[in-house]
């Protein structure tokens, strides 16, 4: 407390760069939330040569009579736009009969499920898309079609909670009939058509073993498929922004070398300042294992303070950012690893910002030190 000023900017400094690695390891964590949380048990089913080209509606049954498939479902994305191209949010035509039994994480209230499978124009959706734009049951939700064109009317009848916290919560369902019966009217060579399959499988272990047999059975046909895990899947829209994941981590471990600069420069000056006095205890029998617990004692303290401050800041401002940044991260949380590695690196950079000084101190004379002006 010798310098307040000094030592009070250090800290400062400290609380910023953990604040910051643990928001951009967070946005890291968002990235990858879909596939964290895929199921073991549920394959997916897309064309071979790219999601922007559909399956045949008749695909379903012949998949459905391979032996281990438990359940199969389709989703089709919709593309729509709410109001402006800013309300981001993903939108699926579903089969409503099928599709929520393939995704027990999706809790939905049995009268609200009844009152949208009876409902053809009505939907379902997620409780962090209702909260973003303050939707509730009842309310009527325009959507300006681009994939499907046109304008499109939707009144929300349930709206769905996770079962944990990682649950996505921002998606948009309503009925692939409808979507296809309208279709129907305006282009019908576009129409008995879906983007993907969802399979539900007995036994994980078989997933490779059934994606080859699915994949073989429509080999040489109009429309290929390509099978895989729901993980595999998700990571497969990872793998396109991966060059953005990977800056991401750079830049929150270069925040954390810099902070590192900062505190070893602080550790040097402090002492240096305080040769003279170190000397002193050396003359009175102080050996440098104890001078040197006196600088790493300090050092980490200050690293510590800094650092757990970042950290109780951590979780309001992400939330804040959660909040700012609406439905484009669906499961937007400060995770436990996270919390440890900001410890981790809080401990590590004033570890090492009392190496040098620490070596110094150890290894100075009494009377070089005696001798030092600071």
């Amino acid at each position: 407390m010798r310098h307040k000023l000094r030592t009070g900017l250090t800290v400062l400094g400290l609380v910023v760069a953990i604040l910051a690695f643990g928001l951009l390891r967070t946005v890291v964590d968002a990235w990858y939330a879909g596939a964290e949380g895929a199921s073991s048990t549920r394959l997916v089913t897309r064309n071979s040569i790219s999601l922007v080209f559909p399956l045949p509606i008749n695909y379903q049954e012949r998949i459905r009579r391979i032996s281990g498939v438990t359940g199969i479902s389709h989703a089709s994305w919709f593309g729509g736009v709410y109001v402006t191209e800013k309300n981001f949010f993903p939108q699926f035509a579903i089969d409503p009969k099928t599709y929520f039994e393939l995704y027990p994480e999706y809790l939905i209230p049995p009268g609200d499920m009844k009152a949208f499978r009876t409902d053809r124009k009505g939907c379902v959706i997620g409780r962090k898309l209702a909260t973003t734009y303050g939707f509730k049951v009842g309310d009527t939700i325009p959507l300006r079609g681009t994939i499907y064109p046109g304008a499109w009317s939707f009144t929300v009848r349930a709206i769905y909670d996770g079962a944990e916290a990682g649950t996505d919560t921002s998606q948009f369902f309503f009925h692939w009939d409808y979507l296809n019966e309208t279709m129907k009217k305006a282009a019908a060579r576009r129409t008995d058509w879906v983007g993907v399959y969802v399979i539900q499988i007995a036994d994980p272990d078989r997933a490779a073993e059934i994606s080859t047999e699915v994949d073989a059975m429509f080999r040489n046909s109009l429309a290929e498929t390509l099978t895989e895990t729901e993980k595999a899947f998700q990571l497969g829209f990872v793998s396109m922004t991966e060059a953005i994941v990977v800056a991401i981590r750079i830049v929150s471990f270069v925040v954390i070398f810099i902070i590192l600069a900062v505190m070893a420069n602080t550790m040097a000056m402090t002492a240096r300042e305080r040769i003279s006095e170190y000397a002193t205890l050396k003359a009175l029998g102080f050996g440098p294992r104890f001078l040197t617990g006196l600088i790493y004692g300090e050092s980490i303290v200050i690293s510590l303070a800094g650092g757990l401050i970042g950290i109780a800041l951590t979780f309001p401002v992400a939330d804040r950012f959660s909040k700012q940044m609406g439905t484009l991260f669906p499961v937007f949380g400060v995770s436990l690893d996270t919390v440890y590695m900001q410890i981790a690196a809080a401990t590590a950079v004033g570890l090492a910002a009392a190496a040098l000084p620490a070596t110094r101190v150890a290894r100075v004379s009494i009377v070089e030190g005696l001798r030092s002006i600071g």
